[in-house]
C-alpha cells in the first residue's frame, strides 16, 4: 500500500480516510453506520471500522501531548530541560508508538488478501492462545501433610 508512507508524520488519519473510503466506496460516516447497523455483514469492514476508531483516539492523545510538550518548552528556562519537560517529550513518544501501531494493524488489514497471505507466509501464521487448564483443587491432607 504505497499511498501510505512508513513514516507516519502528519495528517495519518486522513491518509487512512481517503484509503478507506476509496476501497470501501462509502465515506468514513456511511461505513460505520452501516457496520453498526450489521456488524456482521462484513467483518472486513467492522475490523476497519474498529481500528479506524482506535487510530482516531490515538492521534487525538498524540496531538494533546504535543501541545502540552510545547506548552513546557515555551516555558521552560534555558537550554536544560527539567524532568517533567522529559517526561512530556517521553509521553509524546509513547503516544506516537501507540498511534503508529494502531496505523499498522490497519495498514494491514487495508491490504489485499493475497498481499495478507504473504505477509503471514513470511512471518508465520498468529499465534493462538488457549486458556490454562485449571488444577484441581488439592485435597487438605495432600496440601498439609499427611492427617
Amino acid at each position: 500500500m504505497s499511498d501510505i508512507p512508513d513514516a507516519l508524520d502528519g495528517d495519518v488519519v486522513g491518509l487512512f480516510t481517503e484509503r478507506i473510503e476509496a476501497q470501501f466506496g462509502l465515506g468514513m460516516a456511511e461505513l460505520t453506520q452501516a457496520v453498526q447497523a450489521a456488524p456482521h455483514a462484513h467483518p472486513g469492514a467492522t475490523q476497519v471500522v474498529h481500528w479506524y476508531g482506535l487510530l482516531s483516539e490515538a492521534q487525538q492523545v498524540v496531538e494533546t501531548a504535543e501541545d502540552a510538550l510545547v506548552s513546557a518548552l515555551e516555558t521552560a528556562a534555558g537550554d536544560v530541560l527539567d524532568d517533567p519537560v522529559m517526561e512530556l517529550a517521553h509521553r509524546v513518544n509513547y503516544t506516537v508508538a501507540a498511534r503508529d501501531g494502531r496505523a499498522q494493524v490497519l495498514r494491514f488489514l487495508l491490504e489485499s488478501p493475497a498481499e495478507q497471505a504473504r505477509i503471514q507466509q513470511r512471518f508465520g501464521p498468529r499465534v493462538t492462545t488457549t486458556l490454562p487448564t485449571p488444577v484441581p483443587a488439592q485435597p487438605a491432607r495432600i496440601r498439609g501433610g499427611v492427617r
